[in-house]
């Protein structure tokens, strides 16, 4: 067995080029789905992110039993139950939920992970006294109005350290795996997950990707629409 499973956050059927989209370039996926299978209905199981992670462990539906929380020890977990047959099981991504209360238990079911860090309000970098003048400046009021959400805070400092395509998060994890698959490209019986937390909230790029898709905008940064229930 050698499998490489694939996960993106918020993937928008409407944004891609295999099901019609032409807003934007999808030609990866495009290329993609020439050589695959695409499916015209799929059924949401649980949603949101660690739920629907429980319902992929597990094969149940994880509404059904209560909300947003860890794998509890009762559960049977697919690339545990694959470890457990003599199958290396490797995860890579930059899912920071999986590293907070309510989201763990899950990365320790496979027999090695690695964590990208600096996806949106990961507490990853520490910066004391942060320039706050500077970040008034630079993003907007109507998206970032950090006094009274402390996460947008962290994602403005994150961001300090995120300067070329390299640094990003996305293609840290997509680096990632294919060192994996260099490194093991001569091995049997392994079971790679990459799972990428883009596209997702806020929307934050490489600069080169958004020169493609101007838009005559030249105000404070605007990328994190808020939403709630």
């Amino acid at each position: 067995m050698r499998a490489v499973f694939v996960l993106f956050d918020s993937l928008n059927r409407l944004a891609l080029g295999c099901y019609g989209g032409g807003a934007i370039a999808t030609p990866n996926f495009d290329r993609f789905a020439q050589r695959a299978v695409t499916f015209d209905n799929h059924y949401v199981g649980s949603l949101p992110c660690m739920p629907a992670r429980r319902d992929m462990h597990t094969g149940r539906l994880n509404f059904m039993h209560r909300s947003w929380g860890p794998l509890e020890p009762f559960d049977n977990s697919m690339p545990d139950i694959l470890k457990q047959a003599g199958v290396h099981t490797h995860l890579i991504s930059d899912h920071f939920h999986y590293y907070e209360d309510g989201g763990a238990t899950y990365h320790s079911r496979y027999k090695t992970w690695e964590f990208i860090r600096g996806q949106e309000y990961d507490p990853w970098i520490a910066m004391v006294q942060p320039p706050l003048e500077r970040f008034k400046e630079m993003y907007s009021d109507k998206h970032y109005n950090v006094p009274t959400e402390p996460k947008r805070r962290q994602h403005q400092v994150n961001r300090e350290k995120i300067r070329i395509e390299e640094d990003f998060p996305g293609p840290a994890c997509f680096a990632r795996a294919f060192a994996f698959l260099d490194d093991n490209r001569m091995a049997d019986n392994w079971f790679l997950q990459l799972e990428c937390f883009d596209p997702h909230e806020p929307f934050f790029a490489p600069e080169k990707y958004r020169q493609e898709y101007t838009t005559g905008y030249n105000g404070s940064i605007l990328d994190w629409p808020k939403y709630a229930p």
